[in-house]
């Protein structure tokens, strides 16, 4: 055999090695750790936490002990919180393939949960933009607690008072998946015709809402037990999936948002008018690795080669955007939806009631003190 054929084999071989390696690493799972003992005296906030990978029953409700409050930084004292497909994504450390940021065997961030609302409960001495007392909403690492502490310029928007603190809680992730789907991704333009493939989710019903916000014709693609409430919150047509498949009828659309990923990219394609877009929002779960991102990374190989454009995205949280949703919050034009709200101290429950993939709008963490306690 000539030396470059053995060459070429060896390095095949050492790949695969590599590969192989890099796999049993990142699947490789560290068993939960105990919570270190809580200090006596001091301020402190019990949070939901996660010390290994695994299911909802890996959480625990903590007693963490708080930060010295910086000049720049405000508290709040959280009265609800979301969850979201992302937290139970981290929970799981799947796709493995994230615990590459996340952390190799366990989590590197103990902390669980993003979206919040809330009272500011304390400021440092250079805060001018927030008040003791001030009604507020927007996004930290960890914001399954009771109380969080965040700088004046992070994402922390005055909260509308038309909307609940269950409301405003359910906002920062979602909706802003939904506006840089539609906007920025989707180049959505009013007048347009846009279909939204699981509209009856926690982006799908405020992609409904945005995208009428925005003056677009809205048809909802959803399960017949949501139509109603689909149609409730703007959408001038609804499919019911199971009757219907939205790739096999005549309409045609210039904008496609989809969360679900059922169907083939072709079809997808197939149904989108002469200047029509497609923008896909997660994807197939299947697969321990690449889960999702699988999908995300065959569009990004084949969108060249695509007579239509065609895209994944995630979305990156921003304050002018969340700005922009309280705007249409308080003009009534964005009113989050809420399916089922769980009290700190079942958080769990409210991970694995959204694991199961049939939540109507968004599920809520209520936090009160004297409850969790």
């Amino acid at each position: 055999m000539k030396r470059r054929y053995k060459l070429l084999i060896g390095l095949a071989a050492l790949s695969a090695v590599a590969v192989i390696g890099l796999a049993m690493t990142l699947s490789y799972e560290s068993p939960c750790e105990s919570a270190p003992a809580a200090e006596a005296g001091g301020d402190y906030t019990l949070a939901v936490t996660a010390r290994c990978y695994g299911s909802p029953e890996v959480l625990r409700l903590e007693r963490l002990a708080l930060p010295a409050l910086q000049p720049q930084q405000v508290r709040v004292q959280v009265r609800a919180a979301a969850v979201n497909p992302l937290d139970w994504h981290y929970l799981r450390g799947k796709p493995y393939v994230m615990r590459l940021a996340a952390g190799i065997g366990r989590p590197d961030n103990v902390r669980v949960g993003v979206d919040f609302a809330g009272v500011v409960s304390e400021v440092g001495a250079e805060v001018t933009r927030f008040a003791v007392g001030d009604e507020v909403f927007g996004a930290r690492n960890g914001a399954l607690a009771e109380t969080l502490t965040l700088s004046e310029d992070g994402l922390l928007i005055h909260k509308p008072s038309n909307v609940s603190f269950a409301q405003a809680g359910a906002v920062a992730v979602a909706a802003t998946t939904a506006l840089q789907a539609l906007r920025d991704h989707g180049g959505l333009q009013s007048g347009e015709r846009v279909l939204i493939n699981g509209a009856s989710g926690g982006v799908g019903t405020f992609a409904v809402q945005i995208a009428k916000a925005m003056g677009a014709n809205v048809t909802g693609v959803c399960s017949a037990r949501n139509e109603q409430m689909v149609r409730a919150i703007g959408a001038d047509r609804v499919i019911d999936y199971k009757r219907a498949d939205y790739t096999q009828l005549a309409e045609r659309y210039d904008l496609i948002i989809d969360m679900v990923g059922n169907h083939a990219l072709s079809a997808n394609l197939g149904v989108l008018g002469e200047r029509g877009r497609l923008v896909m929002v997660g994807g197939n779960k299947a697969g321990d690795y690449l889960g999702p991102l699988t999908d995300a990374l065959w569009l990004r190989v084949v969108a060249p080669f695509l007579d239509k454009p065609a895209g994944s995205m995630l979305a990156e949280l921003r304050r002018e955007d969340l700005q922009t949703l309280a705007d249409w919050m308080e003009s009534g034009a964005l009113s989050p939806v809420v399916d089922r709200v769980y009290p700190l101290q079942r958080a769990a429950e409210a991970i694995a009631y959204l694991e199961q993939g049939h939540a109507r709008g968004k599920v809520v963490v209520s936090v009160e003190r004297s409850a969790a306690e």
